[in-house]
Order: structure tokens, then C-alpha cells, then sequence
């Protein structure tokens, strides 16, 4: 017997373009699309495919909570809709506040246990996915909240791709696995296996639900990419062959040798890492020509970095010409190790050139530091060890409910300033950008919050989660703040 279509509720108050996003998925006008709200009145149903998997979507009135009979009866049969449905798309309007009306009803759904999304509708350039960060004000986790543009097609990959994992597959996928499957296990001693073709369709469906998955998991990020800058001939190639166990790129005692950047990618830890040999950068008077070049590819390089070696010559003075290399990093906001190169003295040395370090970078104060001598290989290994370590921080997402406690702790230890007598309340805090970490605070007076505070709760931040080695944005913004009138926010 065939089991019945898996059901998509779409949810949401009047006007957020559940109609368009209904007619969307099914890739034809079903439901009828208008500025006016309250337009869709029943419960449409169509029988749609989301990437090739069938389903069968339940577009919703429009809930509004008013006296008005018709919308009392709309959200009646919304909920009811819901309560059938196996997967509940919630979609609201990503150009307005979020409301209460919004946040009740999201949480009423919540408590029915289905699979849910919050769809935030009329996210239609990159600018505007900041505005994204209200809405984590839900406790909605990252990978159930997707930011979309339905007119303009943007993000709709993704939700589409999160609805299909709850799916069966459909017949052609079924019918191409289990070929696969047959011919993997052709040879094999079981010569009777393939006797009785439902059999092996039972045993084996489930192995298709598990590469499906697999497929899923290897969508996310594992690939770092590694500028390795410095001044010229501090030992950049050097390091660059000693980490990669081969000799890649030119090294020699002339400084300069390296003016093309050069890519160069190895697997280590389940991620693919990519080191880009810069070309070594000079004092800007002396550069001509041909490194002038050098220089603008190694800043279009950084652009594209997650991560940074700022890398050291241990044996000789540190200059300016050092301060205002690793000051790229600070500009770009990368994951930063500064790695001291050409390193045989004892820790009592290195504690002391650390200090020196420490005090010429203070912007960098996150940044670890790791002694290297490329030429015998020491901790070598363990750089590449903290490269994945600081790759990890750097792309963190720390929930919502973690930071709040932190903040809510860092609060009242020490209590918010009240400038001229203004009175500041934090209302939530919820990271909404990661690589690096972005951070908001949103509060009443945002504008009010002295920049040592931030640094404040940065420091106190750093002391309850590993951000070793990355750079971290506060910025602080009242509810419902659009991006044009954010305030600049605070790294460190």
C-alpha cells in the first residue's frame, strides 16, 4: 500500500508571501498573489515536488488577531492545518519588527513538536540578511532559520534543501540507489541475494535515508584557507613547505623570491587547507614594479583568507614595517597565529620576545603565539593542530540562550553605566554572523554604550568561550534597528 504524501504547512499573518512562496514550490500560480492583506481566506492544497521528493503543501490563511470573524476562523483552520502537517514552515516578514503576535504564535507551534522552520521573507540583498539577527530573538536555532527572498529567488536553495531531507525519496532515486547497491554487492558470496526484490528493497532503504544524510553533512564548511603574510625573506616559503612536507615553493636567502602568491592545499583533521605563499612585502618606497603587483594580490588574497599567519623573523628586531603587515589582519577581521620563524633560543628568551611581541600588537592580544623553526621542524605539528583550533572559534555559532546567561553573568558583576542619568537595559544578546564572530546586543539606549563597556563584555566573553585567536564584533542596537542606522560596531 502507498503511504500518503508528507504534509507542508505554511504559516504566517496576512501579506509575509506564504502565496508566492506556496507558488514557488509548486512552480506554477496556484495561490493567488496580492498586496492585500488577507488575500488567501482557505486552506489551498497541491500536490508539489521540493528537489524531486513529492509532498503534499497546505497554504494557510493569513492569521490575524482580530474581531473580524473571517480572520478568527483563518487562524482556527491554521492551526488545525498545523497540527496534521509533519513539517511547518512559519513565515514572517523580514522587513518588519517582529512582533508579539508573532513570537506567540511561533511558540504555540513550537509545542506541537513537528518539524519547524521560520522562514523570513523579503530578505532581498546581502545588505538586508543583517536584519536577520532580530529574529534569533525567537530561540530559534541556526539551521531552522533561513532568510529568503521569494520575488527575488534568493535562499530558497537552502530551505528547499532542509524540507527534502524530511522526504522519502522518490522512485527514480530509489530505483538508481538500489541498482548502485546490487552492483556493489555483485561478487559477493550471497548468490541468492537479489531472489526476492522487496526483500532487498526493505533491507536496504534505510541505507539511502543514511547517504542522503551523509550528502547533508558534506554541504558543510571544512575548507580553510591560510594567507601566510610577513615581511620579505622572514621565512614564509619556508614555513609553507615545512607545514605541506614538500618543498613547493622557491626558497631563497634573496628577498623577494616569491612574488606570485602560490596556492597549495593538503587534508588534515577532515579539513581541507589551503595556504596561499604570499609574495613578501617591502617598505612602500621600495616597492616597484613588478612587487607592487604582489602587494595588491596579497590584499585581494586576505579578502578571500579565513585565516592568518603573521609571520616573524625571531632573529632579528621586530620594525614598524611588521606592525603595519599584521595590521592587515586587524582590517580584514581573520582568525589570526602570529608564528614566530628561525626560533632555537630557551623559554626564557622566547617569554621575553613574547613581551616585546605582545606590546608592538596589542590589536592582535587574541592571537596566540607559536615559536617554529622551519628549518628543523619544530612544532610544526603543532601548528597545523592550532590552525584547526583557531578555524573552529572563528566559525563558531554560540547559542542564543549560552549568551544571554554570559551577558546577563558579565551584567551583574558589573553593572551597566548610566550616562547622564539614562538608564541602559540589555532586553537579549544573540550572535547573528560568524567568521568572524558578530555579536548583538540589543538594548534601549544603544547609542549610549561607552566603547569600554563592549571591551568589557568582549574580555568577559573570551573568559567563558574559547575565542582564542579571533577577532569579535559587539555592536549594540535597539529593536528592530534597520542596517542604514546601525551603529559601527566594536572588534576586539
Amino acid at each position: 500500500m502507498k503511504e500518503p504524501l508528507k504534509k507542508i504547512a505554511l504559516i504566517g499573518q496576512p501579506n509575509v508571501g506564504k502565496s508566492s512562496l506556496f507558488n514557488r514550490i509548486a512552480k506554477k500560480r496556484i495561490a493567488i498573489v496580492s498586496d492585500l492583506a488577507g488575500t488567501t481566506r482557505d486552506i489551498r492544497k497541491h500536490e508539489v515536488e521540493v528537489l524531486g521528493r513529492k509532498a503534499l503543501m497546505l497554504d494557510t490563511g493569513g492569521i490575524d488577531e482580530t474581531n473580524d470573524a473571517i480572520f478568527s476562523n483563518v487562524k482556527r483552520k491554521a492551526i488545525e492545518c498545523a497540527k496534521e502537517a509533519d513539517i511547518i514552515l512559519f513565515m514572517v516578514d523580514g522587513k518588519r519588527i517582529p512582533d508579539d503576535k508573532d513570537k506567540e504564535l511561533f511558540y504555540e507551534l513550537q509545542d506541537l513538536g513537528k518539524r519547524l522552520a521560520l522562514v523570513v521573507n523579503k530578505i532581498d540583498n546581502d545588505k538586508e540578511k543583517e536584519r536577520l539577527w532580530s529574529f534569533y530573538e525567537f530561540g530559534i536555532d541556526d539551521e531552522n532559520l533561513f532568510g529568503i527572498s521569494v520575488s527575488h529567488n534568493r535562499g530558497t536553495k537552502k530551505l528547499f534543501e532542509w524540507i527534502a531531507k524530511d522526504l522519502p525519496p522518490s522512485e527514480e532515486e530509489i530505483a538508481l540507489a538500489l541498482q548502485t547497491l546490487k552492483e556493489e554487492k555483485k561478487g559477493q558470496d550471497d548468490d541468492d541475494y537479489f531472489e526476492d526484490e522487496e526483500e532487498f528493497e526493505e533491507e536496504y532503504i534505510e541505507e539511502i535515508y543514511e547517504e542522503d544524510d551523509e550528502e547533508q553533512e558534506e554541504d558543510c564548511d571544512d575548507k580553510i584557507n591560510v594567507a601566510i603574510i610577513g615581511r620579505t625573506n622572514v621565512g614564509k616559503s619556508s614555513i609553507l613547505n615545512a607545514l605541506l612536507g614538500e618543498e613547493r615553493s622557491v626558497v631563497s636567502p634573496i628577498a623577494g623570491t616569491t612574488i606570485d602568491p602560490v596556492d597549495e592545499a593538503f587534508e588534515y583533521e577532515g579539513k581541507t587547507i589551503t595556504f596561499v605563499d604570499t609574495a613578501g612585502l617591502r617598505r612602500r618606497g621600495k616597492i616597484e614594479g613588478i612587487e607592487k603587483y604582489a602587494l595588491m594580490r596579497t590584499k585581494e588574497m586576505l579578502e578571500k583568507a579565513n585565516l592568518a599567519l603573521v609571520v616573524l623573523d625571531a632573529s632579528e628586531t621586530l620594525v614598524d614595517l611588521d606592525e603595519k603587515i599584521a595590521g592587515l589582519v586587524d582590517e580584514y577581521g581573520l582568525g589570526t597565529i602570529i608564528v614566530l620563524n628561525k626560533w632555537d633560543e630557551n623559554m626564557d628568551t622566547f617569554k621575553k620576545f613574547e613581551e616585546t611581541v605582545r606590546s608592538k600588537f596589542k590589536f592582535l592580544y587574541y592571537a596566540p603565539i607559536i615559536a617554529v623553526s622551519a628549518k628543523t621542524g619544530r612544532s610544526i605539528g603543532r601548528l597545523k593542530d592550532k590552525i584547526i583550533e583557531i578555524y573552529n572559534n572563528y566559525s563558531q555559532r554560540i547559542p542564543t540562550a549560552t549568551l544571554n546567561k554570559i551577558v546577563e553573568e558579565a551584567v551583574i558583576r558589573h553593572a551597566l553605566p548610566s550616562p547622564n542619568g539614562n538608564y541602559l537595559r540589555i532586553y537579549y544578546t544573540t550572535q547573528f554572523e560568524s567568521k568572524p564572530p558578530r555579536i548583538a546586543l540589543i538594548m534601549n539606549k544603544p547609542n549610549l554604550l561607552h566603547f569600554s563597556y563592549k571591551r568589557y563584555l568582549i574580555n568577559y566573553l573570551r573568559d567563558n568561550i574559547n575565542f582564542e585567536g579571533t577577532p569579535i564584533h559587539i555592536l549594540a542596537r535597539k529593536k528592530g534597528q534597520r542596517e542604514e542606522d546601525n551603529e559601527e560596531s566594536f572588534q576586539g
